[in-house]
Formats: structure tokens, sequence, C-alpha cells
């Protein structure tokens, strides 16, 4: 951090913060940090890839239950909720009057547990879902979903808005990361599709760096698609209302047939078209094919 860093984020006023984990998430919180000016306390189960943010001005701690007496504001971002007891479960004498924010991936009931777990030891705890890779994190463009006690979260506001602009859904600890995983479901989705898509088109000749672009635009438009067909999306479905005049269960099915038949012919693996094929096909069986699309969110709800 050169001396211009340091006199415009005012690090000797800043909160220390202790990041526990140390992946590229993790890396990139520290360093994000660092630049804004917290003092900064690592940990990571392989101390070594510590190395690089120690040298960017990162401290160092020989225990978990060092890092977390070093700040009242403990960050996890670790592999799953697993790993906070792995390491955490030495040090919970340590865990009093802290808060912990675990950023990292794993069920909104184990979430809600670990809440419990922390309460019960005396810390306050904050569920958080980071919705950008970890280049991203402390730009303009990185947002972050929290839930827990709203004073906790009004408290350490400040702090976690460096990694990005916050966004707290309420005092359920599940909420933050109910969310993460419902972004991820349409991102993991969309990845796959691309990729069966890509393939179909390579049985035909053409290569990725073809397609890709072409690809790409289509699912950057399908927002858009989505805004133009109703004025406030997601409306209509909360009123149960599925208005057939723009595209049906009937003619969405059919296309879904069709994938289903073309991917079959190319040889390729039929799990995702016949999953979505299935979603249309009980719409059908049920008598809504004259229905919006959207009504294969009955299905959805009913498995």
């Amino acid at each position: 951090m050169n001396e211009q860093q340091h006199h415009t984020t005012g690090r000797n006023s800043a909160v220390t913060v202790t990041v526990i984990g140390l992946g590229p998430m993790g890396q990139a919180i520290t360093r994000t940090l660092l630049t804004a000016g917290h003092p900064v306390t690592v940990w990571n189960r392989t101390a070594r890839r510590a190395a690089g943010v120690v040298a960017d001005g990162a401290t160092l701690a020989a225990t978990p239950g060092e890092a977390i007496e070093a700040s009242d504001l403990v960050i996890l971002s670790l592999t799953d909720y697993q790993a906070m007891y792995d390491i955490l479960d030495s040090a919970t004498a340590s865990l009093a009057g802290r808060t912990l924010v675990n950023l990292s991936s794993d069920t909104p009931d184990r979430t809600r547990k670990a809440a419990t777990w922390a309460a019960g030891h005396k810390a306050a705890f904050l569920t958080g879902g980071v919705m950008v890779p970890a280049p991203m994190v402390g730009t303009e463009a990185a947002h972050v979903y929290y839930s827990g006690p709203g004073e906790v979260m009004g408290r350490h506001r400040a702090a976690l808005a460096r990694l990005g602009t916050p966004t707290y859904l309420g005092e359920d600890p599940g909420l933050a990361q109910m969310m993460y995983q419902a972004q991820l479901t349409v991102f993991l989705t969309t990845l796959s599709s691309l990729m069966h898509a890509t393939a179909m088109l390579a049985a035909a000749g053409m290569t990725a760096e073809e397609t890709l672009p072409e690809l790409l635009a289509s699912a950057d438009s399908i927002g858009a698609i989505l805004r133009a067909g109703e004025e406030t999306p997601g409306a209509a479905l909360d009123a149960g209302e599925h208005p057939g005049d723009l595209s049906t269960v009937t003619m969405m099915g059919a296309t879904a047939d069709h994938i289903v038949e073309t991917s079959a012919s190319l040889g390729l693996d039929l799990a995702l078209p016949l999953a979505v094929q299935a979603h249309y096909r009980h719409a059908i069986d049920n008598g809504h094919g004259g229905d919006n699309w959207t009504r294969i969110i009955d299905g959805i709800r009913s498995t």
C-alpha cells in the first residue's frame, strides 16, 4: 500500500478484521480490506497460502484462537460449514463477544444450525453470500447478500461494504444462503446449457469460438425478454396467474421435445434436456398446456 492509499483510507481508524480461509476468495477479501485501510489478521490450514497476503500487509496468526482474538469481526471463507467446525471447535473459548460472518457455501438448514452453535458460544453470526468471483471482490460490480440479526449487520455494515454492496435480507440466518443457492441455480444451469448448446453445434462442425459469442448474446438477452413480457416480473406468479397470451406451455414443450430429439440424434448426454422436457410434460399432463410457461413451477414445487 502506498502513502497516498494509507492517507486516504484512514487505516488508523479502521476496524481490525480477521479472515479465516485463504483460497482465492479469502485472499481477495483480505487484499480488499487491506487496500481499504483495515488491519487484517489471517489464518489458514495451509500456512504457506498466507505468504502473499502477509507480504501485502496482513498479520498471520499461529492458531485459530489467536486469529479470532485479534478482531471483533471474523470473516470465514471456507469450503463449507463443516470446515468452520473443524477449525473453530478448538477455539470456542475465544468466540464470546465476536461476530462471525460466514461467507462459505452450504445449505440454509446448516446455516441456521451454525447460528445456533455460535450463539451457544456467545458469538453473533451473520450469513453471507458473495455473488461475484474472487477477482471482482471490492469492485463496483460486487454485491453480497447477508442475513442474521439486524443490529449486528448495522454494526459491521461499513466494513462489510468494502467487499461489495451489501443487501440485507432479514433476521433468518438461512435467507442469505437461500438467495445464494437460488442465484447459483440460475448460474450453474446456464453454464450447463451453454456447454450443451456448444456440443450440439460442434456436432454440426462449428467451433466453440464461432458459437459461444452467439450463445452468450442469447443468454444476455433473457432478462430483457422476460421483463418485456411482464411489467413487474414475478407479480403474476405471486398471484397464481399464468396468462397464455405469449409463450404457452404447449409451445415451449414442443421446443423441449425437439431439443431432446436433436440431442439424442447427436449422441449427446440427455440429462439436461430430459429434465427440462419433464417440466413441460408435467404441466401438459395436468391440463395446463394453454397456460404461460411459468406454469411449470407447479411441477417443480411438487417434487
